[in-house]
């Protein structure tokens, strides 16, 4: 594409309503994958962050095709019986695709969801735990808490507990969320490092606290997302819950003291913008802006804090590019990534459009939108 065309495709585009920049997300991504091919070939949580942004897409516009493409992805991973087809049940990260299972169920009555509820939610339980009863991320991370994991079992797990009546997940989650924040807290910046190994044997544990090294923007985004679904089905009495939610609101006033000032983003080792090699990294700016916007949608935080989640917003939408066939290109998304040193995070590669940044630009989005309807 030269550069007139660029500035063709570039300038109308900018005019974009937030529920369009999310439409025009679940396009690309519609465009490039058949849903029964999204990557990786298994039930896991890069296909679900993705699909939970289109299923919020699909709430707003109610276009049959973005529930019709998801379903399509459950219904090839999820057969019949209720079972799943590839996953690792001892892996939190296999568990985060089922929260798509509630509204098909409601949409569509079909049993299959409902059994693969029940086959999944009970896997959380199962897992194996470190001393202090904190879920380890994977079976290769033994006794290792990552701030990811609340998101991958925390919304589905309360959800289950409202739709069929079982609260002791209620309680279960609600202890996750304590135990690792109580664990990966840093008094000094109000900032959540990436994990917590309480047997202080993993490479990275600082051998005092058995903290991870550094802040991580993308793990860091997943905790109060996970917050705020949780808080959506759990009950408003919940003895937990104005711990859980004190601990959301300090969370995201801190983080927008480390927003960038010129650009509105938020730089891949939170703490260190200062840093040459630091970079700007749009998942986790996607992540803090859906958080702040959806926690002042809900009475958690002052309007005020709009501000924050609007010049993230804008600071995403700016970095955007077009392709040949005038599909949206979401870059400077952080590949998967481990706990590690600030080189270790420095050095870890960017994609574009990748599942996990679509889906969190995708919840940034649908959320802006909201934002901008209750003004």
């Amino acid at each position: 594409m030269n550069l007139s065309e660029t500035n063709r495709v570039q300038e109308p585009q900018t005019q974009l309503s937030p529920i369009e920049w999310a439409e025009k997300a679940c396009e690309a991504l519609m465009a490039k994958y058949e849903p029964e091919l999204l990557p990786p070939d298994r039930f896991h949580y890069h296909q679900g962050v993705f699909l939970s942004g289109m299923e919020k897409c699909w709430h707003e516009t109610k276009k049959p095709q973005y529930l019709e493409y998801l379903k399509a992805w459950v219904n090839s991973q999820v057969l019949q019986d209720g079972s799943i087809k590839k996953h690792n049940p001892k892996e939190l990260d296999d568990i985060q695709p089922g929260v798509l299972l509630f509204n098909l169920l409601e949409q569509t009555g079909d049993k299959r969801y409902e059994q693969a509820l029940h086959y999944l939610v009970p896997l959380i339980q199962a897992m194996p735990t470190n001393p202090s009863g904190g879920f380890w991320h994977k079976e290769r991370y033994p006794n290792q808490m990552w701030l990811d994991g609340l998101y991958m079992a925390g919304p589905i797990a309360v959800q289950y507990a409202r739709t069929f009546g079982a609260p002791e997940y209620f309680d279960l989650m609600a202890y996750q969320a304590l135990l690792m924040h109580k664990h990966t807290l840093d008094p000094a910046t109000g900032l959540l490092y990436h994990g917590w190994d309480e047997t202080k044997e993993a490479f990275w544990a600082d051998p005092v606290t058995g903290q991870a090294p550094e802040f991580w923007g993308r793990a860091i985004g997943w905790f109060p997302v996970a917050l705020l679904e949780m808080f959506e089905h759990m009950p408003e009495d919940h003895k937990d819950k104005p711990a859980l939610v004190t601990i959301l609101q300090d969370l995201l006033v801190a983080l927008t003291r480390y927003q960038d000032e010129n650009t509105g983003l938020w730089y891949q080792v939170i703490d260190k913008g200062e840093q040459p090699d630091n970079w700007l990294e749009n998942s986790c700016t996607s992540l803090f802006v859906h958080a702040i916007a959806k926690a002042v949608r809900f009475g958690y935080l002052d309007t005020e804090y709009l501000k924050y989640a609007w010049k993230g917003y804008q600071g995403v939408i700016d970095t955007l590019k077009f392709d040949e066939n005038g599909h949206v290109v979401i870059g400077n998304i952080c590949i998967g990534t481990g706990i590690g040193d600030y080189a270790h995070y420095i050095a870890r590669p960017t994609s574009e459009n990748d599942l996990h940044g679509a889906g969190a630009f995708i919840l940034m989005c649908v959320e802006m939108s909201l934002a901008e309807k209750a003004n």
